[in-house]
Protein backbone atom coordinates (compact mmCIF):
# COMPACT_ATOMS: atom_id res chain seq x y z
CA UNK A 1 0.00 0.00 0.00
CA UNK A 2 2.79 2.40 0.86
CA UNK A 3 4.54 1.62 -2.39
CA UNK A 4 1.32 2.14 -4.36
CA UNK A 5 0.74 5.50 -2.68
CA UNK A 6 4.28 6.60 -3.51
CA UNK A 7 3.81 5.66 -7.20
CA UNK A 8 0.43 7.39 -7.30
CA UNK A 9 1.91 10.53 -5.76
CA UNK A 10 4.78 10.49 -8.27
CA UNK A 11 2.32 10.15 -11.13
CA UNK A 12 0.27 13.03 -9.76
CA UNK A 13 3.37 15.26 -9.46
CA UNK A 14 4.32 14.37 -13.01
CA UNK A 15 0.89 15.34 -14.28
CA UNK A 16 1.08 18.57 -12.32
CA UNK A 17 4.50 19.35 -13.82
CA UNK A 18 3.17 18.56 -17.29
CA UNK A 19 0.19 20.85 -16.76
CA UNK A 20 2.48 23.66 -15.52
CA UNK A 21 4.92 23.13 -18.40
CA UNK A 22 2.36 23.62 -21.18
CA UNK A 23 1.56 27.28 -20.32
CA UNK A 24 5.25 27.94 -19.92
CA UNK A 25 5.93 26.55 -23.39
CA UNK A 26 3.09 28.61 -24.83
CA UNK A 27 4.49 31.69 -23.11
CA UNK A 28 7.92 31.03 -24.63
CA UNK A 29 6.31 30.50 -28.03
CA UNK A 30 4.52 33.84 -27.74
CA UNK A 31 7.76 35.58 -26.77
CA UNK A 32 9.57 33.94 -29.69
CA UNK A 33 6.81 34.86 -32.11
CA UNK A 34 6.96 38.45 -30.86
CA UNK A 35 10.72 38.64 -31.49
CA UNK A 36 10.30 37.02 -34.92
CA UNK A 37 7.63 39.61 -35.78
CA UNK A 38 9.82 42.38 -34.45
CA UNK A 39 12.95 41.32 -36.31
CA UNK A 40 11.59 40.10 -39.62
CA UNK A 41 8.36 42.06 -40.10
CA UNK A 42 8.00 45.19 -37.98
CA UNK A 43 11.48 46.69 -38.37
CA UNK A 44 11.69 46.06 -42.16
CA UNK A 45 8.21 47.55 -42.61
CA UNK A 46 9.20 50.61 -40.63
CA UNK A 47 12.37 50.92 -42.67
CA UNK A 48 10.36 50.60 -45.88
CA UNK A 49 7.96 53.25 -44.62
CA UNK A 50 10.89 55.54 -43.84
CA UNK A 51 12.28 54.87 -47.32
CA UNK A 52 8.95 55.71 -48.93
CA UNK A 53 8.73 58.85 -46.84
CA UNK A 54 12.24 59.87 -47.87
CA UNK A 55 11.43 59.23 -51.51
CA UNK A 56 8.27 61.30 -51.19
CA UNK A 57 10.20 64.12 -49.54
CA UNK A 58 12.95 63.95 -52.18
CA UNK A 59 10.36 64.14 -54.96
CA UNK A 60 8.79 67.16 -53.30
CA UNK A 61 12.20 68.80 -52.95
CA UNK A 62 12.97 68.18 -56.63
CA UNK A 63 9.57 69.58 -57.63
CA UNK A 64 10.09 72.66 -55.46
CA UNK A 65 13.53 73.22 -56.98
CA UNK A 66 12.05 73.02 -60.47
CA UNK A 67 9.41 75.59 -59.55
CA UNK A 68 12.06 77.79 -57.97
CA UNK A 69 14.23 77.72 -61.09
CA UNK A 70 11.20 78.33 -63.29
CA UNK A 71 10.19 81.39 -61.27
CA UNK A 72 13.73 82.76 -61.25
CA UNK A 73 14.00 82.13 -64.99
CA UNK A 74 10.78 84.03 -65.73
CA UNK A 75 11.87 86.87 -63.45
CA UNK A 76 15.21 86.92 -65.28
CA UNK A 77 13.44 87.16 -68.65
CA UNK A 78 11.42 90.08 -67.29
CA UNK A 79 14.67 91.90 -66.58
CA UNK A 80 16.13 90.97 -69.97
CA UNK A 81 13.25 92.16 -72.14
CA UNK A 82 13.24 95.75 -71.05
CA UNK A 83 13.79 98.62 -73.41
CA UNK A 84 17.51 99.21 -73.92
CA UNK A 85 18.76 102.34 -72.23
CA UNK A 86 20.97 103.33 -75.19
CA UNK A 87 20.20 101.93 -78.64
CA UNK A 88 23.68 102.71 -79.96
CA UNK A 89 25.29 100.50 -77.31
CA UNK A 90 22.73 97.77 -78.03
CA UNK A 91 23.51 97.84 -81.78
CA UNK A 92 27.24 97.67 -81.11
CA UNK A 93 26.81 94.67 -78.81
CA UNK A 94 24.44 93.06 -81.32
CA UNK A 95 27.00 93.18 -84.13
CA UNK A 96 29.65 91.74 -81.83
CA UNK A 97 27.33 88.87 -80.89
CA UNK A 98 26.41 88.26 -84.53
CA UNK A 99 30.07 87.69 -85.26
CA UNK A 100 30.63 85.56 -82.17
CA UNK A 101 27.51 83.41 -82.50
CA UNK A 102 27.17 83.31 -86.28
CA UNK A 103 30.51 83.64 -88.07
CA UNK A 104 32.45 81.64 -85.52
CA UNK A 105 29.99 78.75 -85.83
CA UNK A 106 30.06 78.38 -89.62
CA UNK A 107 32.99 75.96 -89.62
CA UNK A 108 31.58 73.40 -87.22
CA UNK A 109 28.11 73.64 -88.81
CA UNK A 110 29.57 73.06 -92.29
CA UNK A 111 31.65 70.02 -91.28
CA UNK A 112 28.86 68.35 -89.34
CA UNK A 113 26.26 69.01 -92.05
CA UNK A 114 28.31 67.62 -94.93
CA UNK A 115 29.19 64.39 -93.14
CA UNK A 116 25.70 64.06 -91.69
CA UNK A 117 24.13 64.27 -95.15
CA UNK A 118 26.71 61.86 -96.60
CA UNK A 119 26.14 59.24 -93.91
CA UNK A 120 22.37 59.63 -94.16
CA UNK A 121 22.37 59.10 -97.93
CA UNK A 122 24.65 56.06 -97.65
CA UNK A 123 22.45 54.45 -95.01
CA UNK A 124 19.31 55.01 -97.06
CA UNK A 125 20.97 53.65 -100.22
CA UNK A 126 22.30 50.50 -98.52
CA UNK A 127 19.03 49.76 -96.71
CA UNK A 128 16.77 50.28 -99.73
CA UNK A 129 18.74 48.16 -102.21
CA UNK A 130 15.72 46.65 -103.92
CA UNK A 131 14.49 46.76 -107.54
CA UNK A 132 11.03 47.65 -106.22
CA UNK A 133 12.29 50.89 -104.63
CA UNK A 134 13.29 53.67 -107.06
CA UNK A 135 16.72 55.23 -106.67
CA UNK A 136 15.40 58.77 -106.45
CA UNK A 137 13.99 58.01 -102.99
CA UNK A 138 17.55 58.30 -101.66
CA UNK A 139 17.62 61.99 -102.56
CA UNK A 140 14.08 62.48 -101.30
CA UNK A 141 14.83 60.83 -97.94
CA UNK A 142 18.04 62.80 -97.53
CA UNK A 143 16.32 66.11 -98.19
CA UNK A 144 13.36 65.41 -95.92
CA UNK A 145 15.52 64.15 -93.06
CA UNK A 146 17.83 67.14 -93.23
CA UNK A 147 14.98 69.65 -93.47
CA UNK A 148 12.61 68.23 -90.89
CA UNK A 149 14.91 66.93 -88.20
CA UNK A 150 18.67 66.72 -88.62
CA UNK A 151 19.54 70.31 -89.49
CA UNK A 152 17.22 72.09 -87.00
CA UNK A 153 17.65 69.71 -84.05
CA UNK A 154 21.19 68.33 -84.36
CA UNK A 155 22.66 71.73 -85.20
CA UNK A 156 20.75 73.23 -82.25
CA UNK A 157 22.26 70.61 -79.93
CA UNK A 158 25.73 71.33 -81.31
CA UNK A 159 25.24 75.07 -80.84
CA UNK A 160 23.94 74.46 -77.32
CA UNK A 161 27.31 72.97 -76.49
CA UNK A 162 29.33 75.63 -78.27
CA UNK A 163 27.34 78.83 -77.75
CA UNK A 164 25.60 77.87 -74.51
CA UNK A 165 28.77 77.02 -72.62
CA UNK A 166 30.43 80.19 -73.94
CA UNK A 167 27.56 82.42 -72.79
CA UNK A 168 27.27 80.80 -69.36
CA UNK A 169 31.00 80.91 -68.67
CA UNK A 170 31.34 84.50 -69.93
CA UNK A 171 28.48 85.89 -67.83
CA UNK A 172 29.34 83.64 -64.89
CA UNK A 173 32.89 84.96 -64.85
CA UNK A 174 31.57 88.50 -64.87
CA UNK A 175 29.32 87.61 -61.94
CA UNK A 176 32.04 86.06 -59.73
CA UNK A 177 34.46 88.91 -60.51
CA UNK A 178 31.75 91.42 -59.51
CA UNK A 179 31.61 93.11 -62.92
CA UNK A 180 27.83 92.66 -63.01
CA UNK A 181 27.57 94.22 -59.57
CA UNK A 182 29.56 97.19 -60.87
CA UNK A 183 27.17 97.57 -63.81
CA UNK A 184 24.17 97.54 -61.50
CA UNK A 185 25.80 100.09 -59.20
CA UNK A 186 26.16 102.40 -62.21
CA UNK A 187 22.42 102.03 -62.86
CA UNK A 188 22.76 99.69 -65.87
CA UNK A 189 20.37 96.77 -66.28
CA UNK A 190 23.02 94.05 -66.49
CA UNK A 191 20.60 91.32 -67.67
CA UNK A 192 19.42 93.42 -70.62
CA UNK A 193 22.90 94.74 -71.38
CA UNK A 194 24.53 91.29 -71.48
CA UNK A 195 21.83 88.84 -72.55
CA UNK A 196 19.43 90.67 -74.87
CA UNK A 197 22.02 91.17 -77.66
CA UNK A 198 22.88 87.47 -77.50
CA UNK A 199 19.24 86.41 -77.79
CA UNK A 200 18.61 88.81 -80.67
CA UNK A 201 21.76 87.71 -82.50
CA UNK A 202 20.85 84.02 -82.12
CA UNK A 203 17.33 84.66 -83.43
CA UNK A 204 18.82 86.37 -86.49
CA UNK A 205 21.74 84.09 -87.33
CA UNK A 206 20.57 80.61 -86.32
CA UNK A 207 17.95 80.32 -89.11
CA UNK A 208 20.67 81.27 -91.60
CA UNK A 209 22.94 78.56 -90.18
CA UNK A 210 20.14 75.98 -90.47
CA UNK A 211 19.44 76.87 -94.13
CA UNK A 212 23.17 76.62 -94.73
CA UNK A 213 23.19 73.23 -92.99
CA UNK A 214 20.32 71.90 -95.12
CA UNK A 215 22.10 72.92 -98.31
CA UNK A 216 25.44 71.43 -97.26
CA UNK A 217 23.80 68.23 -96.01
CA UNK A 218 22.13 67.71 -99.37
CA UNK A 219 25.44 68.39 -101.13
CA UNK A 220 27.16 65.89 -98.83
CA UNK A 221 24.58 63.24 -99.67
CA UNK A 222 25.03 63.86 -103.39
CA UNK A 223 28.84 63.64 -103.11
CA UNK A 224 28.62 60.34 -101.23
CA UNK A 225 26.35 58.89 -103.93
CA UNK A 226 28.67 60.04 -106.71
CA UNK A 227 31.75 58.70 -104.91
CA UNK A 228 30.17 55.31 -104.12
CA UNK A 229 28.39 55.05 -107.49
CA UNK A 230 25.21 53.83 -105.78
CA UNK A 231 22.81 56.42 -107.21
CA UNK A 232 23.23 58.57 -110.27
CA UNK A 233 23.22 62.35 -110.11
CA UNK A 234 20.00 62.51 -112.11
CA UNK A 235 18.14 60.16 -109.78
CA UNK A 236 19.43 61.89 -106.64
CA UNK A 237 18.44 65.36 -107.86
CA UNK A 238 15.06 64.01 -108.98
CA UNK A 239 14.45 62.89 -105.40
CA UNK A 240 15.62 66.23 -104.02
CA UNK A 241 13.09 68.13 -106.17
CA UNK A 242 10.31 65.58 -105.66
CA UNK A 243 7.20 66.81 -103.80
CA UNK A 244 8.93 69.80 -102.26
CA UNK A 245 6.81 71.81 -99.81
CA UNK A 246 7.73 75.25 -98.56
CA UNK A 247 5.92 74.47 -95.30
CA UNK A 248 8.72 72.04 -94.40
CA UNK A 249 11.18 74.94 -94.49
CA UNK A 250 8.80 77.09 -92.42
CA UNK A 251 8.50 74.28 -89.87
CA UNK A 252 12.29 73.95 -89.65
CA UNK A 253 12.74 77.71 -89.19
CA UNK A 254 10.08 77.89 -86.46
CA UNK A 255 11.87 75.15 -84.55
CA UNK A 256 15.17 76.94 -85.06
CA UNK A 257 13.85 80.19 -83.61
CA UNK A 258 12.50 78.42 -80.52
CA UNK A 259 15.76 76.50 -80.05
CA UNK A 260 17.84 79.67 -80.45
CA UNK A 261 15.82 81.43 -77.77
CA UNK A 262 16.11 78.49 -75.38
CA UNK A 263 19.87 78.15 -75.84
CA UNK A 264 20.72 81.80 -75.22
CA UNK A 265 18.18 82.53 -72.49
CA UNK A 266 18.87 79.39 -70.42
CA UNK A 267 22.62 79.82 -70.73
CA UNK A 268 22.36 83.48 -69.79
CA UNK A 269 20.18 82.56 -66.79
CA UNK A 270 22.70 80.09 -65.39
CA UNK A 271 25.59 82.44 -65.99
CA UNK A 272 23.78 85.40 -64.44
CA UNK A 273 22.91 83.43 -61.29
CA UNK A 274 26.37 81.97 -60.75
CA UNK A 275 27.50 82.26 -57.14
CA UNK A 276 30.98 81.31 -55.95
CA UNK A 277 34.31 81.05 -57.70
CA UNK A 278 35.87 79.48 -60.76
CA UNK A 279 34.51 76.04 -59.85
CA UNK A 280 30.95 77.36 -59.86
CA UNK A 281 31.49 78.92 -63.27
CA UNK A 282 32.33 75.50 -64.68
CA UNK A 283 29.28 73.97 -63.02
CA UNK A 284 27.05 76.74 -64.36
CA UNK A 285 28.39 76.12 -67.86
CA UNK A 286 27.67 72.39 -67.56
CA UNK A 287 24.16 73.01 -66.23
CA UNK A 288 23.49 75.44 -69.06
CA UNK A 289 24.44 72.92 -71.75
CA UNK A 290 22.52 70.04 -70.15
CA UNK A 291 19.39 72.09 -69.47
CA UNK A 292 19.41 73.62 -72.96
CA UNK A 293 19.77 70.21 -74.59
CA UNK A 294 16.90 68.74 -72.54
CA UNK A 295 14.64 71.69 -73.30
CA UNK A 296 15.49 71.46 -77.02
CA UNK A 297 14.41 67.81 -77.09
CA UNK A 298 11.18 68.55 -75.21
CA UNK A 299 10.40 71.56 -77.41
CA UNK A 300 11.13 69.48 -80.50
CA UNK A 301 8.49 66.95 -79.47
CA UNK A 302 5.91 69.62 -78.66
CA UNK A 303 6.49 71.62 -81.87
CA UNK A 304 6.37 68.48 -84.02
CA UNK A 305 3.06 67.53 -82.47
CA UNK A 306 1.65 71.03 -82.96
CA UNK A 307 2.94 71.83 -86.44
CA UNK A 308 2.85 68.49 -88.27
CA UNK A 309 -0.48 67.09 -87.08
Amino acid sequence: MGLFRVEEQATTNKNINTVNTIPRILRYCRIGAFFIYLIFISIPLRGYAVTLNNRYLSKNIIFMRILQHLGQYLFFLGKVFRQPAKRAIFRRNLFLELEKIGLDSIGIVAIISVFMGAVLALQVAYNTDSPLIPDYLVGYSTRQSMVLEFSPTIIALILAGKIGSNIASEIGTMRVTEQIDALEVMGINAAEYLVLPKITAALIVNPILVIFSIFLGTIGGWLSMVASNLVSTHDFLTGVYLDFSIYDIVYALIKTLVFAFLITSISGYYGYNTDGGALEVGRASTKAVVSSSIMIIIANLILTQLLLT
